[in-house]
């Protein structure tokens, strides 16, 4: 690196350090705490992640155990896009139908709607498990409610357009507030956003692009903003951001590689200063356990120029390189 060069202390005036650059040595067996522990934290944050998205493929797999049309289960990969939930086919005797107007705006649509309603009441109980819209002329299925659970409250609503589902509205909790959203394209997931706490406020957004997950975005606070967002190409994250002081401005970027399809860390850019841009730049290289601390740049003075170099072998500093013997790493 030619702003750096190791030089000897020895001998050398306090003036003549102070205006070379210097070159501190750490002992091998000099341990690194804080550089393996964030080794550590960021392999966490990977599995974290993979551990959100194994639980959604787990709750399409339990759904399915006891429902017949809901999605297809077990999915293969946690970041492949589900295909549309299949309708059950049921004979129209089954069903008690009426004819019934929707009103303006009732849901979304423009102008009154004339529609055939057929419900089915499974258990007799009065409330109807299924319910059924499709349009008197051409006979599609316009729309779709039940009651998944059987408890008397209808829990996941599906829209169609020409007989093929466009959104899925998802109540998990039967608290009569939607907490999951999904769309659909030619049978297929295409977005899916939900509300992880049940609080009113979406929380999580998923896209998916060619059956893969392309895109992941958190608001981890619940101030409706998203501060933390994952992006995926081959069902392999690339890259992340994230603010981590909910400021309203990214503090921190993330690289990611495989190797042997699991991912690790290669790359790590930290704002410290909060002025937009990167104070200090941290390399990873692959290791049995995830990711190792192999490089650390740092920009002290905010000059735009490295001016402390740390090097790491097995997450234990060995080496930093001072650009003036006064500095101190951020």
């Amino acid at each position: 690196m030619s702003h750096f060069a190791t030089q000897s202390a020895t001998g050398r005036s306090a003036r003549a350090l102070a205006l070379t650059t210097c070159l501190v040595l750490f002992s091998p067996a000099e341990p690194g705490v804080a550089q393996q522990s964030e080794s550590e934290r960021l392999q966490a944050e990977i599995e974290e992640q993979q551990a959100l998205l194994d639980q959604l493929q787990r709750r399409h797999a339990a759904v399915q155990e006891s429902d017949p049309e809901a999605d297809p289960a077990p999915l293969l990969d946690a970041r492949a896009a589900p295909s549309a939930p299949p309708l059950r086919d049921l004979p129209l005797a089954i069903f008690d139908e009426t004819n019934e107007t929707i009103a303006e705006g009732a849901w979304g649509n423009p102008d009154r709607m004339r529609v055939r309603r057929l419900s089915l009441d499974a258990d007799g109980d009065g409330q109807p498990e299924l319910i059924r819209y499709l349009s008197p002329e051409s006979g599609l299925l316009l729309r779709q409610e039940k009651d998944r659970n059987y408890d008397g409250r209808l829990d996941e609503t599906r829209v169609f357009a020409w007989g093929a589902i466009t959104r899925r509205t998802l109540d998990d909790d039967d608290d009569g507030q939607p907490d999951g959203w999904e769309d659909y394209e030619r049978d297929q997931l295409v977005q899916r956003t939900l509300d992880r706490d049940r609080d009113g406020t979406r929380d999580a957004f998923y896209e998916y692009e060619g059956g893969s997950l392309v895109l992941e975005r958190h608001d981890g606070d619940n101030d409706g903003r998203v501060d933390r967002t994952i992006h995926y190409r081959d069902r392999h994250r690339t890259h992340a951001e994230e603010d981590l002081d909910r400021d309203g401005r990214t503090d921190i970027w993330y690289r990611y590689g495989t190797r042997d399809g699991m991912e690790f860390v290669t790359r790590v850019e930290r704002d410290k200063r909060g002025q937009g841009t990167a104070n200090v730049v941290e390399t990873f290289i692959a290791s049995d356990d995830g990711s190792q601390l192999d490089r650390r740049e740092e920009d002290v003075d905010g000059d735009g120029k490295t001016d402390i170099v740390s090097i790491f072998q097995d997450g234990k500093l060995v080496r930093r390189e001072l650009a003036s013997p006064d500095l101190r790493p951020l």
